[in-house]
């Protein structure tokens, strides 16, 4: 029998940036594996960036890693969530990459003298990532990054209208996602935007298959009707999105307006029917009040942008869903952490005190201090990569050792409980001293964090550099924590513990890259359940 080919789901938005194409691709791709069918979803995005490590994260929000140490767009984080799928580093794709590897390509002889171009080379080593990026699959999603018109975006966008007709258009579809404004003054939801961005990715070749309407206000049929008229997309192809409590309900809007369907039917797959009982349990459980309302801190440096911290907001808030909580994020700014000798009246009324990842010497000594606070209060807190090293300097500090410190703050600490490794000296800046990717770590069967797993050996995502300094370890009882986790072969330290403390747990890596709405993360879980404690 021949292997059916794999159908391609290209997503495009247009009018104007931050609509939710992410959110959008991956509701697609939620309801299509509902269906039962095999889906991947892609990211392909146009700043010259090789990856996403790079992206200054006050703008472009957190830095997503996969499973095989790729650093990428916050969209992954998404796409994980709502499929819960582990994706790879075929998931995200940067002009950058492209334009490298076309490069190297051409410095090596592979063009045979042809004069190099961006069409078709640079355009057809686009399709060349895609395609590979979607064999094995049933269906192959593809988000196209920034909007429809933008200089930087298309090389992508004549990319996938030529792999239209390399793949057959049988086997492609285009969801273009636009804005529909509500205009006060007429108290109206006006269409001219999006049918001038219909418009434009015609002109540019690409007529849209689906339209996806968002809009802050729930918008009419006679809406549907005009963008129909104006873009000549069927009304049963358009889907009116407005603005939900929760982005997990998006997969359900979708659903109701059965665009799912019509685009199996446009794709000519044959799909099973929807299986969403557990999805709505997600949404039941993210919109409903709970009986315990809870207050978490988290002590950050990023505070320009709540996506920065994205995969922690949905882990705590996935977990506190699960645990019957209602969950508020009070942000405390680490900096001003740092110029307050007492910060009780700061971080007063907590329930728990959260320290994620980061980089850069900026905040440290808050962070540092939001660790001792929670040392000696006895307050819940969890500490995330930068979380667990800053926790070992406060408890070191603690104990006699006041000038202890990471060499990432300070390269002349007399005490450097976390520092580089030995062979890893002198590449810093390189990049290649980065752990990235998932790393197996055995836990102590006797300690809290293997009863949250309730397994002791397990495989968690990492993203740093700077490592626990063995030569302090033997004094960690001693400063009141124990490194209860470990790489299997006993080198590096993975998480320690608080001892006489009811939750004082951190991690050298990322656990909130493995966190899913459907199944919280076992470290938030249990973080959240000692806050209910805490607020009693």
């Amino acid at each position: 029998m021949a292997k059916r080919p794999t159908k391609f789901i290209f997503v495009t938005g247009g009018v104007l940036s931050g609509l939710g194409k992410g959110i959008t691709a991956a509701s697609i791709g939620n309801l299509l594996k509902a269906r039962k069918l095999k889906v991947n979803i892609q990211k392909c995005d146009p700043y010259l960036n090789v990856d996403a490590g790079t992206l200054n994260p006050r703008e472009h929000g957190e830095c997503f890693v996969t499973k095989d140490g790729a650093e990428t767009d916050l969209d992954l984080g998404h796409y994980e969530r709502f499929l819960d799928e582990e994706l790879s580093s075929s998931s995200s794709l940067m002009s950058g990459r492209v334009l490298l590897k076309v490069i190297q390509d051409e410095r090596a002889g592979k063009y045979e003298g042809d004069d190099v171009q961006i069409i078709p080379h640079l355009t057809g080593a686009i399709q060349d990532y895609i395609i590979n990026a979607g064999k094995g699959y049933d269906v192959h999603i593809v988000e196209i990054g920034g909007t429809v018109g933008d200089y930087e975006s298309l090389s992508f966008v004549e990319a996938i209208r030529e792999l239209g007709m390399r793949v057959g258009q049988e086997n492609c579809i285009y969801v273009h996602v636009v804005y529909l404004p509500f205009l006060g003054a007429s108290q109206e939801i006006k269409t001219k935007p999006a049918q001038n961005s219909v418009r434009e990715l015609r002109s540019l070749g690409v007529t849209p298959d689906i339209l996806v309407g968002r809009s802050e206000r729930q918008a009419n049929e006679n809406v549907k009707r005009k963008l129909s008229l104006f873009s000549g997309v069927e009304p049963s192809a358009i889907a009116l999105l407005p603005n939900a409590p929760s982005i997990y309900e998006v997969p359900l809007t979708l659903e109701d307006t059965k665009i799912a369907d019509v685009i199996c039917k446009k794709l000519g797959v044959k799909a099973s029917k929807p299986k969403l009982k557990d999805w709505r349990d997600v949404v039941k459980r993210a919109t409903s009040k709970h009986k315990k309302k809870i207050t978490v801190g988290v002590v950050a440096k990023y505070m320009d942008n709540t996506d920065t911290y994205m995969s922690v907001f949905e882990a705590l808030q996935s977990a506190a869903w699960w645990s019957d909580a209602d969950i508020k994020i009070r942000w405390i700014e680490a900096e001003g952490l740092e110029k307050k000798k007492d910060i009780s009246k700061i971080i007063n009324g907590v329930d728990g005190i959260l320290v994620p990842g980061g980089f850069g010497t900026r905040g440290l000594e808050g962070k540092i201090k939001a660790a001792q606070y929670a040392l000696q209060k006895k307050v819940p807190y969890l500490g995330l990569c930068l979380g667990l090293q800053m926790g070992v300097i406060a408890a070191a500090r603690l104990n006699g050792l006041t000038k202890a410190s990471s060499t990432e703050l300070d390269s002349k600490t007399p005490d450097p409980v976390i520092d580089t490794m030995a062979d890893q000296r002198g590449k810093e800046n390189t990049g290649g001293t980065m752990r990235l990717g998932d790393y197996p770590c055995n836990i102590d069967k006797q300690s809290l964090t293997a009863k949250l797993y309730k397994a002791n050996k397990i495989t968690e995502r990492h993203r740093h550099r700077y490592e626990c300094n063995n030569n302090y370890r033997d004094l960690y009882e001693s400063w009141g924590i124990k490194a209860v986790g470990t790489s299997p072969d006993g080198r590096l330290v993975e998480i320690i513990e608080g001892l006489n403390h009811p939750f004082f747990v951190a991690s050298q890596f990322h656990p909130e890259f493995r966190s899913r709405p459907n199944r919280p993360h076992p470290m938030f879980k249990g973080f959240i359940e000692s806050c209910k404690r805490a607020n009693g």
